[in-house]
């Protein structure tokens, strides 16, 4: 059976995807001499919370994912962040290929409100391989991808911060069931209020502060 060994060298935000798009530089390396003709590739990532330290802000922030910090002995589990199918052209030896990895920016994904929460350093990802293998050097012989193959890498969370500035410049984004985006819809038509921040904003301004429990 043909060894192949998997390396990721970056990460960009890529610029001119129609959505959030993060591309990931793959170095695939097969056993001497092996002539692959093409790679069905199977790539499973994984965010590794565990293996990274937190500010105190960024350990406020993640409370909803994984609780209080007492408690993140037991509660900093891995997080999925990807599934992606790709085709590798034929090589013999060693190759480089991209690994396109769409995104989104919906706070309800715990790995979208993962990165959200980091202020900076890198993001401990893991990567998982499996797949088809069609190699051979005189015909075809069909193989798997050893399900053990995987790669370790550090995303900066400067390039996640890039790739949501690129399509989401200044703001954030909100997914809301039917009914309650009929009743924000309503709100603005009714107020005859030009945009949905200004929505929000007059919301907000008419919900009471919040009243103090101390006496004077």
């Amino acid at each position: 059976m043909t060894r192949f060994d998997f390396t990721c060298t970056g990460v960009r935000a890529d610029a001119y995807a129609a959505g959030p798009t993060l591309v990931f530089r793959l170095r695939i390396t097969a056993s001497p001499d092996t002539r692959v003709h093409a790679l069905a590739l199977r790539t499973q990532i994984r965010i590794e919370p565990a293996r990274r330290g937190y500010s105190g802000d960024e350990g406020e922030a993640l409370g909803d994912l994984f609780g209080e910090r007492s408690r993140w002995g037991g509660s900093l589990n891995p997080v999925q962040f990807a599934q992606v199918s790709s085709m590798v052209q034929g090589f013999t030896g060693e190759t480089e290929t991209d690994l396109v990895v769409p995104c989104t920016y919906d706070m309800d994904i715990a790995s979208t409100r993962y990165f959200n929460a980091l202020q900076e350093g890198e993001v401990p990802l893991l990567m998982l391989f499996s797949g088809t293998a069609f190699t051979g050097a005189g015909g075809f012989h069909v193989e798997p991808v050893p399900w053990d193959r995987e790669a370790s890498f550090r995303m900066p969370v400067a390039t996640w911060r890039e790739m949501v500035e690129q399509h989401f410049p200044g703001s954030g984004w909100l997914r809301l069931p039917r009914d309650a985006m009929d009743a924000l819809l309503a709100h603005r038509s009714r107020h005859a209020l030009p945009s949905w921040e200004a929505t929000v904003e007059h919301l907000l301004a008419a919900t009471p502060a919040p009243v103090s429990g101390r006496t004077p």
